[in-house]
């Protein structure tokens, strides 16, 4: 069986309460996790550990709040206010793991569903994303990783435009993928709304929902989006139901567009922060 899973952000008991209620057999099951693996929640060490046990039953996508944890581990930025990643960053084993999280992917497709963490800009297809996450991926276990975490933040270009190059197109890319909930039609992003659908900022709308989208076409699993709620249509499952805020955990059972939702309470709700 194949299963999409939302957001963990930590929540380990969650998931082990998920792969009791499927039945999970690394031998016979396949997870993909849509990011934001850690942080916010209680046990962001457990859900590693947990998570690469599993070896090749389980792929992992990359989030915002798991990139976090890399910059925070080179020293590019300080812990924040809100994060429970202290676990981690006490570990013994902390460098395999942060080894092994920084081999971890952007953006997957298989069992005919494009996985990203957050969204897609309208411009790109199916193959841009695969191609513009592999560049990324690509740095990111490279050498190079300290000094592309530096450069990582920020909010610009706030446009898709196939002339990006170097570290801009790379920040751009990685904004899409793991911070994108609105955008313009012609592909603007926002970030300063982070409540529901119908929050929109004047001009902006939900990525997935941009007329023209150049991958209407593809179903698209992703995450991200707590305050979005479970999104069940034929070609998009939004999948992040708020776990770590006190919602649930939910896993897509899917055989080509064909699915079934389940989902588990989260024992520990954690505040908003």
């Amino acid at each position: 069986m194949n299963y999409l899973i939302g957001d963990l952000q930590g929540c380990c008991g969650a998931l082990e309460r998920l792969l009791a209620r499927i039945a999970f057999s690394p031998s016979r099951d396949r997870l993909w996790l849509l990011g934001d693996l850690v942080n916010r929640g209680p046990q962001s060490l457990a859900t590693l550990r947990a998570l690469g046990a599993l070896g090749d039953a389980a792929t992992c996508l990359l989030g915002n709040h798991d990139l976090h944890l890399l910059a925070v581990h080179h020293g590019v930025r300080p812990p924040g206010r809100g994060d429970t990643l202290d676990d981690i960053l006490a570990a013994p084993d902390r460098p395999a793991l942060m080894d092994w999280l920084r081999h971890q992917r952007l953006a997957h497709f298989e069992a005919g569903w494009l996985m990203v963490h957050a969204g897609v800009v309208p411009q790109w297809t199916h193959d841009d994303v695969l191609a513009l996450a592999g560049d990324v991926q690509a740095v990111l276990r490279s050498p190079d990783l300290p000094h592309f975490l530096h450069e990582m933040y920020g909010n610009e270009p706030a446009r898709w435009d196939p002339a990006l190059t170097g570290t801009a197109r790379l920040r751009f890319t990685v904004n899409v993928l793991t911070r994108l909930r609105f955008c313009s039609a012609d592909g603007e992003m926002d970030f300063k709304t982070k409540d529901g659908a119908g929050a929109a900022p004047a001009g902006f709308m939900p990525w997935f929902d941009v007329p023209g989208r150049a991958t209407a076409d593809t179903p698209i699993a992703f995450g991200h989006w707590s305050t979005l709620g479970l999104l069940d249509r034929p070609t998009l499952l939004g999948l992040d139901t708020g776990c770590v805020w006190g919602g649930r955990l939910t896993a897509a059972r899917v055989d080509g567009t064909a699915r079934e939702i389940i989902q588990v309470d989260c024992a520990q709700a954690q505040k908003p922060g």
